[in-house]
């Protein structure tokens, strides 16, 4: 069975009499760099490769490509830190990888995250009451009646608000992570 070629080398073998440039050269090794990194981020992510699969792979590469890589598949983690999603297991990846714990993150990541979803679920606590008071003062009462607070105009109004609020402690501690895993701020990713 024949070899597995990078998109750099069959990219070289297709323009053998053709000239690029050094910048030329250095910009396609950093596009399958990131490319690389992209798609070990979405395995380990969806959960189709462990950390032990991610480390073994990049064992088996040049140094300087693995160190590359592994600094831009941490960067996409933390760029893909949400408030929505379950990403403990992006912390651990994170943690693994740089051999360096991170507990008190980790537990300021959770608690965010559980603040933001009591909040979120308090607010809807709340507008659920103001709303079956509204239908109780229009004539509208009973056990039977179960307003969609998620439709309400009222509901996108704090929801927002609460979202906008708790991005902003997300952020910090996105760039909190990114110079203890990476070393590096925002204003120097990429």
């Amino acid at each position: 069975m024949g070899e597995i070629k990078s998109s750099l080398e069959l990219a070289l073998e297709r323009t053998k009499g053709l000239k690029i440039s050094e910048k030329e050269r250095e910009e396609i090794k950093r596009k399958e760099i990131v490319q690389k990194a992209e798609a070990l981020a979405h395995r380990y992510r969806e959960g189709s490769i462990t950390i032990k699969e991610i480390q073994k792979e990049m064992e088996r590469m040049e140094k300087k490509r693995a160190t590359e890589i592994e600094n831009h598949l941490i960067d996409h983690w933390i760029q893909g830190l949400s408030l929505t999603l379950r990403d403990e297991r992006i912390l651990d990846g994170i943690e693994a990888l740089r051999s360096q714990p991170m507990d008190e993150i980790k537990r300021e990541f959770r608690s965010l995250i559980v603040s933001y979803q009591e909040e979120k679920e308090n607010t809807k606590r709340k507008l659920r009451t103001i709303i079956l008071e509204g239908l109780k003062k229009e004539g509208f009462d009973g056990s039977a009646i179960e307003p969609c607070i998620e439709s309400s105009p009222l509901w996108e109004k704090e929801s927002l608000g609460i979202d906008q609020s708790y991005q902003e402690g997300l952020e910090k501690l996105k760039e909190r992570l990114r110079h203890q895993a990476i070393g590096k701020d925002n204003n120097s990713a990429e």
